[in-house]
């Protein structure tokens, strides 16, 4: 079976070619600036790294092109449209309605743009990805949506309901979901396995730390808790995101500033974090540049974002009455090893013992236990794999329609 793995955005749509037998990528890319001038489509397999220039208005153009660069006589990785058994579909956000997978009909589709006021960037770019696949690969193709909420389903009212007005949750649906749940779901899977275990008799604490990040707190196998809240803006500072505020902050800059409350969002959801307390980026590596320079600021952003993962690792500990691992990936987990030796370092007092040699390895793709053996607690870097997590639910729910 072949799953093709789609991740639609308002202007961009990125794929996977996966072939399930051997979980083996046969294909993968991009497509840029849809609707817009200079748009292109990126594709990459094991002999080719094309980049073109095509006009595309709209999704299903965009569609349209990643099926032609499948079938190219010369690039091509299939021989017909018909070796593509499924699509699955990263959707943002399944609300209360979608605790899982499931396969995509009309109800589900109405579902997922009637919870685009939870994730107006997200969700009806979802749905319009999945509505013009259906134009360009048939109805017959069977279509599978994998929510990025899904996983944290499993928390409890106390963990995800804000201490305001319970009206304004009858009304508005207000209540903390998490966001990242395919990656803290494949490491948290993979970190059991790496350790011999079963997930069910193990507390984990996943951190996915990158441009947009989270920490899920793990307790066999399911959520307890986790950091973004009603929108990923919640949590510790990111990239561009504030992460959480008192919230007297948020008034109080408008009142000065005479802002709206649009404005007041883009300051918090694209101005703030390492860019906005450095001056300098919101990538990390202009950041670590900037300090190692002696730039204050860079560094100050840095010494905040530490000790705030750091705290809520701490929090986390707490609340699932001990910790037999901690897992960083993504972006910044994966290739900053002195973040995660600055984070580990706070953590001594619950028993981590860094082996900072390993730390420093583990960089560029290379993944591995980070601690000493005499470490009270497992950490380990583990590449995330979204996209592997969205074909296998997509295979598993289309066989057992069969």
């Amino acid at each position: 079976m072949k799953v093709l793995v789609i991740n639609a955005g308002s202007s961009s749509l990125k794929y996977q070619l996966i072939d399930m037998t051997d979980e083996s990528v046969l294909a993968k890319g991009n497509c840029e600036r849809i609707g817009d001038e200079g748009s292109f489509i990126g594709y990459k397999t094991k002999d080719n790294n094309i980049k073109k220039e095509v006009d595309m208005l709209d999704h299903a153009e965009a569609f349209t092109q990643v099926k032609d660069m499948l079938l190219d006589p010369e690039v091509g990785v299939i021989k017909d449209l018909s070796e593509v058994s499924a699509v699955g579909h990263r959707v943002v956000q399944g609300g209360s309605i979608f605790h899982e997978s499931c396969l995509v009909d009309d109800s589900v589709i109405r579902s997922i743009q009637k919870l685009g006021p939870l994730a107006p960037l997200h969700n009806p770019a979802n749905a319009q990805g999945i509505i013009s696949s259906e134009e360009v690969f048939g109805k017959d193709v069977p279509q599978v949506v994998v929510f990025d909420t899904a996983f944290h389903s499993t928390m409890p009212e106390k963990a995800y309901m804000y201490p305001i007005p319970y009206e304004y949750y009858e009304k508005y649906a207000i209540r903390r979901y998490g966001f990242h749940g395919t990656s803290h779901r494949f490491v948290s899977s993979e970190m059991a396995k790496r350790m011999g275990k079963d997930i069910k008799d193990l507390k984990i604490i996943t951190c996915h730390i990158g441009n947009g990040s989270s920490i899920t707190a793990i307790d066999g196998g399911k959520v307890i808790d986790t950091s973004m809240g009603l929108t990923p803006l919640d949590g510790f500072m990111m990239g561009t995101r504030s992460g959480s505020l008192d919230p007297s902050v948020v008034t109080f800059i408008q009142e000065k500033e005479g802002i709206s409350a649009a404005e007041m969002d883009t300051i918090l959801n694209k101005k703030s974090g390492l860019l906005g307390v450095s001056g300098i980026s919101s990538d990390d590596r202009d950041v670590t540049a900037a300090e190692q320079d002696g730039n204050h600021r860079a560094r100050l952003a840095h010494q905040i974002l530490y000790y705030q993962i750091a705290k809520f690792i701490g929090s986390y500990y707490i609340a699932l009455g001990g910790c037999d691992a901690i897992v960083f990936t993504a972006g910044l987990g994966e290739n900053q090893p002195a973040l995660r030796k600055a984070v580990c370092d706070y953590l001594k007092p619950i028993g981590v013992e860094m082996d900072y040699a390993a730390n420093d390895a583990c960089i560029h793709g290379n993944e591995g236990k980070l601690t000493t053996d005499s470490s009270k607690i497992r950490v380990e870097l583990i590449a995330t794999n979204e996209e592997l997590v969205i074909a296998r639910d997509t295979k598993n729910i289309v066989e057992s329609l069969l």
